[in-house]
């Protein structure tokens, strides 16, 4: 590999020829017809025999060059910007300028890494909501709990709102059954609201093995068949089951948890609630300050680095969803949604990954911030740790360039947070005029300025 050339270009750009000479060239095409040769018919030879020489004969001297240069480029291409100490983004714009059997010569037009001009990312001042936790709150917390261990209880009584009715019906339209209309032993929640409008209250005051005839009227946005139109159901009623909830005392604390009474349990959901607030607001405070290290900044983001981005992002649901057992095309079929509609989707979420990759190797560049041999060792034995892991499979596991990348981060975003303050929250501003009310409906109605996709900067900010 050879780079026979390397000129600055327009729109952050770099132009890179490289050529790559005869005898790697031949290498690869040996390689690829090697490969290829098992799937090729050649008449007068047995499949997979035939020379190169003959099928390159029958199908022309360049049938595998196309082949070879895909397998030869990424490499070359890697060497060339590591040569050339280009910080490269996204994918190059790729042209063949020559081939034949003495090698191939291709153009990269390759999109640099955007140069970024930091504003204020120390000193700075975002509000933080104060963790409370009521008595409501608590009460709201065990209510899965009462619900676990709240039993449906059979009962000699008639049906009321929020009893489970276990009946049979059947539903006539002009005296004949319809379709879909009939079920026996179906367990229905009186008051839920699942059933046609009207069904749940005639059930209410039934008894159990009483029978009796509904009249209702089926919605005007109901399936056409029936839109509209009044139906009889026949329903008999076998059981009413009624929710029993447990007495909330030191025995409904042993059943569901790991106290002996009451109030332990509770203080127990106090502080995991306070902690769960807690971080909540430790990180939206973090957030909020982040969000300010981008908007102080200025940096023109290249498409092609943003359209990286939102592929790796793409690439990244669609393994997802492909580990939960369902192939991603199905899944794209099954909600409609489109390749082109995903990546629409997934935009803003990426350009604002950019943004703040960009912020923070900046700050860490200005900051003189690395990660050591000796960090990198201490955060695999911490991750053994906590995961209860053999040291060795640690490292087999995670990469170490990814234990660099989020040390880095971390200490990083570690000076934006450790020199910040936290402040108040602005109070939503009150209408307390008829002509303030009059004010803001006008500006709502005046067309909104479009917001730069891409570029963020001060000077920006103060113009508008």
């Amino acid at each position: 590999m050879n780079v026979k050339s390397c000129n600055k270009q327009e729109n952050n750009t770099v132009e890179l020829i490289i050529e790559v000479g005869r005898e790697e060239f031949q290498t690869a095409i040996d390689k690829v017809y090697k490969k290829q040769r098992g799937s090729i018919q050649v008449p007068g030879f047995r499949k997979g025999k035939a020379p190169r020489k003959i099928i390159e004969g029958m199908y022309g001297s360049g049938v595998f060059f196309e082949d070879a240069i895909n397998d030869l480029y990424p490499d070359a291409y890697a060497q060339a910007i590591e040569e050339q100490k280009i910080e490269a983004v996204g994918y190059p714009k790729v042209e063949i300028e020559k081939v034949d059997q003495d090698g191939f010569v291709i153009k990269a037009i390759v999109t640099l890494k955007p140069e970024v001009k930091l504003g204020e990312y120390k000193g700075l001042t975002a509000a933080k909501d104060v963790a409370k936790v009521t008595a409501a709150d608590i009460t709201a917390e065990m209510k899965p709990y009462i619900d676990r261990a709240t039993r449906l209880v059979s009962v000699e009584r008639a049906a009321k709102k929020g009893d489970t009715a276990v009946i049979d019906f059947e539903g006539f339209l002009n005296g004949e059954p319809f379709e879909g209309g009939k079920a026996d032993g179906h367990e229905l929640e009186l008051g839920s609201g699942s059933f046609v409008p009207g069904f749940e209250e005639g059930v209410i005051g039934m008894k159990p093995g009483k029978e009796k005839d509904i009249t209702l009227t089926f919605p005007e946005d109901y399936h056409a068949d029936l839109a509209g139109k009044e139906v009889v159901f026949h329903v008999t009623l076998h059981e009413v089951k009624e929710h029993q909830v447990p007495k909330i005392d030191d025995e409904f604390a042993k059943d569901v948890s790991e106290f002996d009474t009451l109030e332990e349990f509770k203080k127990d959901l106090e502080k995991k609630l306070t902690e769960r607030r807690e971080a909540t607001a430790e990180n939206e405070f973090k957030n909020s300050l982040m969000e300010q290290v981008v908007e102080n900044m200025e940096v023109e983001i290249p498409d092609t680095m943003l359209d990286a981005k939102v592929d790796d992002m793409v690439e990244d649901y669609a393994r997802r969803i492909s580990s939960q057992g369902i192939p991603f095309e199905q899944y794209m079929q099954m909600t409609g949604m489109t390749l082109d509609a995903l990546k629409e989707q997934a935009r803003p979420g990426a350009l604002r990954q950019v943004q703040m990759e960009l912020a923070l190797e900046a700050i860490a560049k200005a900051e003189g911030i690395q990660v050591t041999d000796e960090e990198i060792e201490a955060e695999y034995a911490r991750l053994a740790e906590e995961y209860k892991m053999d040291l060795e499979k640690v490292k087999a596991a995670v990469p170490p360039i990814g234990i660099k990348r989020d040390l880095n981060i971390q200490k990083t975003s570690e000076v934006v947070y450790s020199t910040a303050k936290v402040g108040k929250k602005k109070a939503a501003a009150k209408k307390t005029t008829k002509k303030a009310e009059t004010e803001t409906e006008d500006e709502d109605k005046k067309p909104a300025k479009k917001a730069a996709a891409k570029k963020t900067t001060k000077k920006e900010e103060k113009e508008d």
